[in-house]
């Protein structure tokens, strides 16, 4: 599981490996050692995979994928998460499997998670393969509460935090923030509201001898699958997979979101939250700056088809 991602081999630390999760090296390792002695496994040469959101490492001894939710992670929302996960895996969802131990392990007030590990071929998942598990989820009736999906709200909570950007682009965001608030008052959903997974894409899913997982359910809430739609569209477009790449998932999934009247207003608020998350993380994601910049004036410009580089 990567940071909010998947959970497959990515590689050796990055530049942010001090700070993943908001933790530093001293801080990671010192839950890390205490989480895994607690469920009885060796945390010795374990390594980094992503660290962009969560802490991701990967146990050197077992296929195991161990992760340390974010400084500031609610412990509740953590539980849950693990609750829902142990229920999709009894009822045979597609989902990366939680290991058999009782968790989350709570280690000075922060919540770790063990995952299997699966490793990955090189190639990622195809967007395609994404509307099968993504279908089959949107069907489903929850065990338990879920929070209310709200882009407008999380949009605003990460402006609220940005400290890397001037003020006037701020408030460019803001205003942008306002505006599409507005449209999506106006806008009626075509699909029955259920269970979504909030963050669906090629990397939040894993290759398998038996298909496609799903995995990073971090974002799972109530909501209009829509969201989810325009997410797997969003990321074919600005990810440089290419539209036939979406246009094979809309036929299988059997519904294509872009041909929907609210397609626009969802498309850019779904954008406009990808890149105001990405600057709020700005100060644990050395580099990503000028990416977040390069982002923001296409906005301004209006440019759709800028392509975006992943962060």
């Amino acid at each position: 599981m990567t940071a909010g991602s998947a959970v497959g081999d990515l590689g050796p630390m990055t530049a942010a490996a001090s700070i993943a999760g908001g933790f530093t090296e001293s801080e990671r390792r010192h839950i890390l050692d205490r989480a895994c002695a607690a469920v009885g496994l060796d945390s010795s040469g374990a390594r980094l995979l992503r660290g962009h959101t969560n802490a991701v490492i990967l146990l050197a001894g077992k296929p195991v994928v161990v992760k340390i939710a974010r400084r500031g992670s609610q412990l509740a929302d953590v539980a849950r998460t693990v609750t829902l996960v142990r229920w999709l895996m009894s009822v045979g969802f597609p989902t990366v499997s939680l290991l058999p131990v009782d968790q989350p392990v709570v280690v000075d007030q922060h919540a770790v998670t063990f995952w299997t590990y699966l490793p990955q071929p090189s190639d990622p998942v195809a967007a395609a393969q994404l509307a099968g598990p993504l279908y089959a989820l949107h069907s489903l009736t929850p065990p338990l509460a879920l929070p209310a999906h709200d882009n407008v709200r999380a949009i605003r909570r990460s402006i609220s935090a940005i400290t890397h950007l001037p003020t006037p682009t701020v408030n460019f965001l803001s205003g942008c923030a306002d505006r599409l608030e507005c449209e999506l008052q106006e806008i009626d959903f075509d699909r029955q509201p259920g269970i979504i997974q909030g963050d669906p894409q090629h990397r939040n899913a894993l290759h398998t001898q038996a298909g496609v997982v799903l995995c990073d359910w971090d974002t799972v809430s109530l909501g209009q699958p829509e969201w989810d739609l325009v997410t797997v569209e969003i990321h074919c477009r600005r990810f440089g997979h290419g539209s036939r790449h979406y246009e094979r998932f809309a036929e299988a999934y059997g519904w294509d979101v872009m041909r929907w009247p609210g397609y626009n207003t969802l498309a850019r608020i779904r954008e406009l939250r990808m890149i105001t998350t990405n600057a709020r993380k700005v100060g644990h994601t050395p580099g990503s700056l000028e990416e977040v910049k390069r982002r923001i004036e296409g906005v301004r410009r209006g440019d759709t088809e800028l392509r975006w580089r992943i962060l």
